[in-house]
């Protein structure tokens, strides 16, 4: 098993995450971008999500080496960010970042889906593989920072195509064959997101993403503005990747204990707590970092009990399009709705009122979740560490 070389390309590909969006927000406002214009460049970054990995999914039947494609969207995406080196008006901007985000967003869930095949019986290695990329995550969030702090923010740009180039010479190393897929297995989909309770499941994915529109464009923002500098900056992202991590490691005990419902309702009801803190009490130094750790529950749990109920709702060879569909609802449109509010209030509310949405958001998820999500399960359940992504 190529345990090193599959690790690497989580490493570096979660590299470029930590390395990107939390400074992504204050680059733009560097160059004078309004708060509606920085809220439209990452809605166009989330809005990639909707269609792209499926669109490389459906050409990967195609490829009898899966890691070709991956590589070929590897290498579109170095070379469609490095275009930011060169012009950085707001329309260039948003073609650059459609361009960068749909062939970046496109290569994680097929590189997933090899990993798995390369895993083959050997999936509890899974874990710690995927690992990598949260470590990954945690040295470029706190290491971008440190040297903003000693050169011009301008720069930034360079960074990120160092992180986006390593992702490419990582995965050169590795290829894959295509296993052939059985037909006649792939009609009931349909049938399945018909159901009342699959319905209600993603409208709530679909709101609890989209609350964290305000978080992910303009908590950098919010922390600049307070005077935090960029080594503070990448410490606060740090701090709630860091409690997600924990999170990871204990829930299986916590399964053994408690239903997914009610995982999910804690999970919720968290996240409107800490959307809460973060617009009210931002002033506070204990405020801001009780709601970082309180990332463990709004992006961790949440994240895991969605996973093992989608999991649990389609069934066999519908798994794959049902993690999908909900990557889809939830981090692409949902995404791309809340990262757009944020910035239509964000410049003439602030953090108050963009987070209060946000809030108001996860107050309606929790409402749903409570009327139909599971309604009856209260039944611990196993949980295998190997299913979750940790980040």
């Amino acid at each position: 098993m190529p345990y090193w070389r599959l690790s690497s390309v989580y490493f570096f590909y979660f590299a470029s995450l930590g390395a990107l969006i939390p400074y992504f927000g204050l680059y733009l406002h560097s160059l004078g971008f309004l708060a509606a214009q920085v809220g439209l460049v990452f809605a166009v970054m989330q809005g990639t999500k909707l269609v792209a990995p499926s669109l490389l999914a459906a050409l990967s039947a195609r490829f009898n080496n899966r890691m070709h494609l991956v590589q070929l969207a590897a290498l579109l995406t170095v070379l469609s960010f490095s275009f930011l080196l060169i012009e950085q008006t707001f329309y260039w901007v948003l073609v650059i970042t459609f361009a960068f985000s749909f062939f970046w967003n496109a290569m994680l869930p097929q590189f997933e889906s090899i990993t798995l095949t390369k895993l083959g019986a050997n999936t509890h290695a899974y874990s710690d593989i995927r690992l990598w990329g949260s470590l990954g995550f945690i040295a470029t969030v706190a290491g971008t920072g440190f040297i903003l702090d000693v050169v011009e923010l301008s720069l930034w740009p360079w960074l990120v195509s160092l992180c986006l180039l390593a992702i490419l010479l990582s995965s050169l190393s590795l290829k894959e064959k295509q296993i052939p897929v059985q037909q006649g297995q792939n009609n009931s989909i349909i049938s399945i997101v018909r159901q009342k309770k699959v319905i209600v499941f993603f409208i709530v994915v679909f709101l609890v993403q989209a609350s964290h529109g305000p978080y992910y464009v303009f908590y950098s923002i919010l922390l600049d503005n307070l005077g935090y500098n960029e080594t503070q900056i990448g410490q606060f992202w740090a701090l709630g990747v860091i409690a997600e991590i924990v999170l990871f490691i204990v829930i299986k005990h916590v399964f053994k204990r408690v239903s997914l419902r009610l995982v999910m309702l804690m999970s919720i009801f968290l996240t409107m707590i800490r959307w809460l803190m973060i617009g009210w009490l931002s002033s506070s130094l204990v405020a801001l970092l009780i709601a970082q750790l309180l990332h463990a529950a709004s992006f961790g749990s949440f994240h895991v009990v969605c996973i093992h109920l989608t999991h649990r709702y389609f069934q066999g060879h519908q798994q794959d399009k049902g993690q999908a569909f909900y990557s889809s609802v939830g981090y692409g449109a949902g995404g791309m709705l809340g990262v757009f509010v944020a910035g239509l209030l964000w410049e003439d509310l602030g953090e108050t009122g963009a987070f209060s949405a946000a809030f108001l958001m996860s107050a309606i998820a929790f409402f749903l979740t409570w009327l139909w999500v599971e309604r009856g399960d209260n039944q611990p359940v196993k949980v295998e560490l190997d299913e979750f992504n940790p980040l």
